[in-house]
């Protein structure tokens, strides 16, 4: 009786007083108490919230053969037989909203105790922050909807015809199939004019919304196009239309429509993976599809870092020169010519490595992977998480055209974040029974600058890093699409202790402060530079858009935070011309990292042991004499400084030479 299903996901006669009466179970009367005896014979059908009248006949029969038993008097009988049914459903109180997460969380404890997680009692502990997670959610509502409105009304959801026949109650049953979603209410419109137009709510109020209320509304005529502003209200909406409003700022309901596109959200910590908060999409209940972990997008240039991360491994500077130029590939087998671009369509020439992250180059890119050869990138890339399989064997590469788990991304930048190590998202922490004892605990990788177990990269690839199995991985978990569920019975377990493990060094501490401060340089003064809006200097990150704007990503860190953001439709439509991740990913990124970094000092920014600083000059990428005016600072590993620009006499000795336009490959 303390473990069954009673409806309504309650397990347990304890569970079921909670449901059906917020009380707990000693607190309940004798009606109640034979209303919940009523229950195992059909939870499902005999029910006080879902078919009252037959479980009032189950709990009057239970009575009566208490009475015959002489477990209760007559007069008990009496007065538990008048009694009405006050049962209705007490849901759960939550802290945050998390459905997504806690999706996770269901599935990883039917894996580790089978139909036992039920029934046994058991108390999960994730490492979601709740203020966090809230604003995460919020970040996403409203990056969606900016979105949605700067591609117009799509017009009502629905429209019936009504006159003036029609009764509250009439209008009621048309509101009926539509749900509250995401704080976006359905209304039916009753009444309209040039000025204001009369919405009737599904809690009975009626609301007006003027020409303020509905002026965001140019009709959408395609992803790219619009129309003007409206100048009454009768130009949007119409009597039946069946709309949605939002709740203002300033109280005042306003006109809204449920997004077409979707966007995800994942926050880590940089030191062991720990999830802060995660958002698979606009609305879980309009989608229960996990964006983050269940979804293969293409992240674009958000990820040239790791291009630019192997290419310094294997000899290039921050300051090597590649040619920024028209570049051609032919391939027999698709009968066509491959002709990449730049987004803006133009072409710089002579470009340093700094200023093509800084600005997104794609052609200095492809020529990069190039340089560096296809087999030995995928080989050190697969070392920051990302299976081998998954990347591409080709140049293509080099503009993020892979197709990876979301995730993954954010995990990847963690190495940058924290300074070469490998750690392993995870979300929960530990896992207590029935008793408190602690069944399972995490013991994620954690970074340590110290540890004597610490594998050093040296002068092997280090994408040759041996490989250890975490003890939890929830990327593995969500790939299982044959979760196998094991029978176990509640048994009593010794107290669990679990001790974190030295995470693994996949990048030299050199490497990953370089590639950082390019991405420092992307915030400051490039494609992600909006990000500068929050006014910290310690922030770094990249913009990654695909083809046709298909997919808009932005991904940045400092030292305590790194966050991922897509946005894009699952469709794979395009989000229209100028929908890149500069804009619609960012601004989402920016409105959850405003509060996340809130109070959090300014991280300084250390220059590692094996660095050196030198003046340049800007066009060469050498290093520059006394009285060169226009040199620059820039950072090297040490031992890999370019020569002086004097002693080279001609071409640069590290800039690519002048190509056909047309080269082929």
């Amino acid at each position: 009786m303390n473990k069954i299903l009673l409806g309504h996901r309650a397990y347990g006669v304890g569970a079921a007083a909670d449901v059906y009466y917020g009380k707990p179970l000693a607190e309940l009367s004798l009606a109640q108490c034979a209303m919940l005896a009523a229950l195992p014979k059909a939870p499902s059908r005999i029910n006080p919230i879902t078919s009252p009248e037959r479980a009032m006949q189950r709990r009057d029969y239970v009575l009566g053969r208490m009475r015959e038993l002489g477990f209760i008097s007559a007069a008990e009988y009496a007065q538990a037989i008048d009694e009405k049914n006050t049962a209705f459903y007490h849901g759960a109180t939550t802290e945050v909203s998390a459905p997504y997460l806690a999706e996770m969380v269901r599935k990883e404890m039917l894996a580790m105790f089978g139909q036992a997680a039920y029934t046994g009692g058991y108390e999960v502990f994730t490492t979601i922050r709740s203020d966090l997670q809230a604003v995460a959610n919020q970040s996403i509502t409203n990056g969606l909807e900016a979105y949605d409105h700067r591609h117009g009304y799509r017009g009502a959801e629905a429209h019936f015809d009504i006159d003036e026949s029609n009764t509250p109650q009439d209008w009621s049953e048309m509101l009926r199939p539509y749900k509250p979603v995401a704080g976006l209410a359905p209304g039916l419109v009753t009444e309209v004019d040039e000025e204001v137009a009369l919405v009737y709510q599904a809690d009975g109020q009626t609301i007006a919304l003027t020409l303020g209320d509905v002026a965001w509304a140019r009709k959408f005529i395609s992803r790219d196009r619009i129309g003007y502003e409206p100048k009454t209200v009768s130009e949007v909406l119409q009597v039946g239309d069946i709309i949605r409003t939002r709740l203002g700022d300033g109280g005042r309901r306003e006109l809204a429509q449920l997004p077409e596109a979707e966007a995800m959200l994942v926050s880590i910590s940089p030191d062991d993976g720990a999830i802060f908060a995660l958002v698979g999409g606009y609305d879980y209940t309009r989608s229960k599809f996990n964006r983050v972990v269940q979804s293969r997008r293409q992240p674009g240039s958000g990820f040239k870092p790791f291009i630019y991360s192997a290419a310094l491994a294997k000899g290039k500077t921050t300051a090597s020169i590649i040619n920024d130029a028209p570049i051609v590939f032919s391939d027999d087998e698709l009968e066509r010519e491959w002709k990449p671009q730049n987004f803006s369509e133009k072409f710089f020439g002579p470009t340093r490595l700094r200023e093509a992250m800084v600005n997104s180059r794609n052609l200095v890119s492809i020529r990069l992977l190039r340089e560096i050869g296809i087999p030995y990138a995928i080989d050190y890339i697969s070392a920051f998480g990302f299976d081998p399989a998954e990347l591409p064997d080709n140049l293509s590469m080099a503009l993020g055209s892979a197709s990876l788990i979301p995730i993954s991304i954010a995990r990847g930048y963690a190495v940058f974040a924290n300074g070469g190590y490998l750690v392993e998202p995870y979300f929960i922490e530990r896992v207590t029974d029935a008793r408190g004892a602690t069944v399972f605990a995490a013991s994620p990788f954690v970074v340590c600058n110290d540890c004597p177990a610490e594998k050093e990269v040296g002068d092997e690839l280090a994408g040759a890093t041996e490989k250890t199995e975490p003890s939890f991985r929830p990327l593995q978990l969500e790939g299982q699409s044959d979760l196998q569920v094991v029978e176990q019975e509640v048994i009593e377990q010794e107290e669990y202790v679990a001790e974190p493990s030295p995470a693994p060094r996949v990048i030299s501490e050199q490497n990953a402060f370089l590639v950082r401060s390019m991405m420092m340089d992307v915030v400051r003064r490039g494609t992600g530079k909006k990000a500068m809006v929050l006014g910290r200097n310690d922030l770094a990150g990249k913009t990654g858009t695909t083809n046709e704007q298909r997919d808009a990503w932005f991904s940045g860190y400092n030292d305590k935070v790194v966050t991922s953001v897509w946005v894009g439709f699952d469709s794979h439509e395009p989000l229209g011309r100028f929908e890149v991740g500069g804009k619609a990913a960012l601004d989402i990124w920016i409105d959850y990292m405003r509060f996340a970094l809130e109070g959090v000092p300014e991280s300084t920014i250390e220059i590692p042991e094996g660095i050196t600083q030198a003046r340049i000059d800007p066009d060469s990428g050498l290093l520059a004499g006394l009285e060169n005016q226009a040199a620059i600072m820039e950072v090297f590993e040490s031992g890999s400084l370019p020569p002086m620009e004097d002693s080279v006499e001609g071409d640069h000795s590290d800039a690519v030479k002048e190509e056909d336009p047309y080269d082929s490959f």
